[in-house]
């Protein structure tokens, strides 16, 4: 079972908003909405869907890479950590 599994419903709820802010972002568009204000939106869908990310990564490190660790596999899980925050930030 995967670190997220038992915020499972929570991230569910959390992502179903985001999908509504995404329909949010195509209704301003289609409803010819001033500029500032779709950047605006758009900014708080990036900033919702980075926060969900950041919760993963978190539950990421305190169950599977601990759990990598007590198994021995602690070099494999810090290499595949490392990675995944470098792809995380845009790198």
């Amino acid at each position: 079972m995967y670190g997220y599994a038992m915020n499972k419903e929570d991230l569910q709820a959390r992502l179903a908003r985001i999908a509504g802010q995404v329909g949010g972002l195509q209704k301003m568009i289609d409803e010819d909405k001033y500029c500032i204000d779709i950047l605006t939106q758009l900014n708080a869908t990036t900033a919702a869907l980075k926060a969900v990310g950041i919760g993963i990564l978190d539950t990421h490190v305190r169950h599977c890479v601990r759990e990598g660790i007590e198994r021995g596999e602690g070099d494999a899980k810090i290499e595949e950590l490392v990675a995944t925050v470098a792809r995380f930030v845009g790198r």
